[in-house]
């Protein structure tokens, strides 16, 4: 079931049944692509449409921040709870060693992919990869590395590139990824598995306060991300409600 929320139609579903849909398309050989929503995503899809359409064309739409699931209930909707990008991924890792499954790493520096690869290798064994490459490339290679992974034989993809960038990949070049079973953006989710961006406490993340957590570490690159995006999102939050309760 899907619930609206500032016009963008998010998936109402826990992590357990996001995963279990996730696996029955992949038993099935069904094509899925999932995609995480938070505060500073939906105001950004706002402003780009090539972002926006790429989001909506998705299977799955998750909420992977604590404060989406409050504006839902905020609005008097329901979404039960969030799907964290970076949980959701490792959850999905620890799928495929179990049903054998390949999966391919695309994103991030050469030392940090290479570190998330040799980490998975060591607790799930080599089977789980089907390959990786680092994120940086010119525009024109994006076909070739498209089908590089298909030729790899993967079942699910794993693409950590800022946003728009992996949403809009994912989108453009849907055709030639179409045998990979699984697709989703993952964002930063290899620096923190390498180690190299530390994850807010649980504590903060059960208050909505990881997005600070990141903030407090990269200061001058994510300060337009969160306090402005984060303060766009509220206020288009509570102008909704008024919206609602004049109608």
């Amino acid at each position: 079931m899907k619930t609206d929320l500032l016009g963008i139609p998010v998936d109402s579903l826990t992590m357990e049944e996001t995963i279990d849909r996730i696996n029955k398309a992949i038993m099935q050989n069904i094509r899925i692509r999932q995609v995480s929503v938070n505060a500073g995503k939906m105001i950004m899809m706002r402003k780009n449409k090539e972002l926006y359409d790429s989001v909506v064309s998705c299977d799955i739409i998750s909420p992977d921040g604590q404060s989406v699931v409050w504006a839902s209930r905020f609005l008097g909707k329901h979404l039960p709870s969030r799907v964290a990008g970076c949980d959701l991924m490792q959850e999905l890792v620890k799928l495929a060693y179990q049903n054998k499954y390949k999966c391919f790493f695309f994103g991030a520096q050469e030392v940090v992919i290479k570190k998330v690869v040799d980490l998975y290798n060591h607790k799930y064994g080599p089977d789980v990869i089907a390959g990786y490459r680092n994120g940086y490339f010119d525009k024109e290679e994006e076909p070739l590395i498209a089908k590089q992974i298909v030729e790899s034989g993967a079942q699910l993809l794993f693409v950590a590139l800022n946003s728009p960038k992996k949403e809009n990949f994912l989108c453009e070049h849907a055709e030639i990824l179409k045998k990979v079973n699984f697709t989703m953006g993952v964002g930063g989710s290899f620096d923190i598995i390498a180690g190299v961006t530390k994850r807010a406490p649980i504590w903060m993340q059960n208050i909505g306060m990881e997005w600070f957590y990141r903030f407090l570490q990269e200061p001058r690159r994510m300060w337009r991300r969160y306090l402005v995006g984060n303060s766009k999102f509220i206020y288009l939050v509570i102008k909704e409600k008024f919206k609602r309760g004049k109608n």
